[in-house]
């Protein structure tokens, strides 16, 4: 049955080519009005969807169970699962359609927000709550940044993007659970992100992470794998190519110069450590990154 399901980056359209984008964002009406508001089966190999339902009903189905969808809402659809909609004809809201690799977390990985992104869900927004109206702004101003092209957009929608699917696991888990059953592990990962936040640049090592957390190196190896399957130097290089990817794009730097950005005392060690990332140089990343996007 898998194998007859279509296979799109956004729904309908088959270019046959790379996908030129990280991220598009249209209004729901836009596409569903074109099928007569049904969404058939598909899926997405490497890309994760978010839905805000903002006004009208419908179903989503997920391997062809129907959810009924009550506004306001939100939908997460992970990658490779097969989905589809049906839709009144007043709904209302906006899909979001970003490549898995820009996400905070992969879908699957140990992380809790890992695990959560992995599997679909139909999470409902209680305005009343703080959060829940945090996150319907956020999208609603996703949207408008999608369409505007203004200086900083790719910042601005990275930001709301993440800000959204943290704070909407964060209700649909605290509504699973009755609770915030945040545990030592959790508040030490999300800690250790923190320093990593402000020290990636310094390159400091496992050790300095650990003290700072004022546990043993192996207690923190062991919190760390055991929630994203990686080890804390793995977690500092992946930030540092990640921030370095960011400014090979989206700034007009040197390579010398982001090197020494990050940290890297000698640029050819920055190039020969991007390398062993990639698989290419800094330049040729760059080049072939900006014409996929059209920049």
């Amino acid at each position: 049955m898998t194998k007859n399901v279509p296979i799109y980056d956004l729904y309908g359209e088959n270019t046959g080519r790379k996908p030129d984008f990280w991220l598009h964002c249209e209004t729901i009406p836009s596409r569903s009005s074109l099928h007569h508001w049904e969404i058939r089966p598909h899926r997405h190999e490497s890309f994760f969807q978010i839905l805000y339902i903002d006004a009208g009903s419908g179903d989503a189905i997920f391997d062809g169970t129907p959810h009924a969808i009550t506004p306001p809402a939100i939908i997460t659809v992970p990658p490779r699962l097969n989905h589809g909609f049906r839709f009144s004809r007043d709904i209302d809201g906006f899909v979001i359609t970003v490549l898995i690799s820009h996400l905070k977390a992969s879908p699957g990985d140990r992380s809790r927000l890992g695990t959560w992104l992995a599997d679909p869900h139909l999470t409902l927004l209680d305005t009343q709550n703080e959060d829940a109206a945090h996150v319907a702004g956020t999208l609603r101003r996703l949207g408008k940044e999608f369409a505007s092209h203004r200086n900083g957009r790719t910042d601005l929608l990275e930001a709301y993007l993440t800000t959204a699917l943290l704070l909407t696991a964060r209700i649909a888990q605290n509504a699973d659970e009755g609770s915030n059953p945040d545990d030592e592990g959790e508040r030490r990962m999300e800690m250790l992100q923190g320093l990593i936040q402000r020290h990636f640049r310094s390159h400091k090592p496992a050790a300095f992470y650990a003290e700072s957390l004022g546990i043993s190196p192996a207690h923190l190896s062991r919190i760390v794998r055991g929630r994203t399957g990686h080890g804390v130097h793995e977690l500092i290089t992946r930030k540092l190519l990640d921030e370095a990817k960011r400014e090979l794009v989206f700034t007009f730097a040197t390579v010398q110069e982001i090197s020494y950005r990050l940290g890297f005392a000698d640029p050819a060690y920055f190039s020969r450590f991007f390398v062993k990332q990639t698989g290419q140089t800094p330049r040729a990343w760059r080049i072939e990154e900006r014409e996929r996007l059209g920049m």
